[in-house]
C-alpha cells in the first residue's frame, strides 16, 4: 500500500443490520461424495474442455464434472 490511510473521528450515521446470509464453516466445507473413474474421451472433446476451462480459470475435470452433474440433474426431473 504506498498511500497511508489517514482516520477520522468523524460521525458514522445510521447503521442498518442486515442478516446473515453466508454459509456456515460447515456449509462450505461440505465436499461431494465422487467417485473416481477411467474413461476414454475423443481428443477433440478433451482439447474443448481445456481451451473452455483455461477460458474460465477452472480445471477442465471439474468443467466436465459439473456438466454431467447437471445432465443427471436434468434427466432425474423428468
Amino acid at each position: 500500500m504506498k498511500s497511508q490511510i489517514k482516520y477520522t473521528d468523524e460521525p458514522i450515521g445510521r447503521v442498518k443490520i442486515v442478516a446473515d446470509f453466508l454459509p456456515s464453516p460447515e456449509e462450505l466445507a461440505v465436499r461431494n461424495n465422487n467417485t473416481k473413474v477411467t474413461m476414454s474421451l475423443s481428443s477433440e472433446s478433451v482439447e474443448y474442455f481445456k481451451e473452455a476451462a483455461k477460458k474460465n480459470d477452472m480445471p477442465y475435470q471439474k468443467m466436465i464434472r459439473e456438466l454431467l452433474d447437471e445432465y443427471v440433474a436434468h434427466q432425474k426431473d423428468r
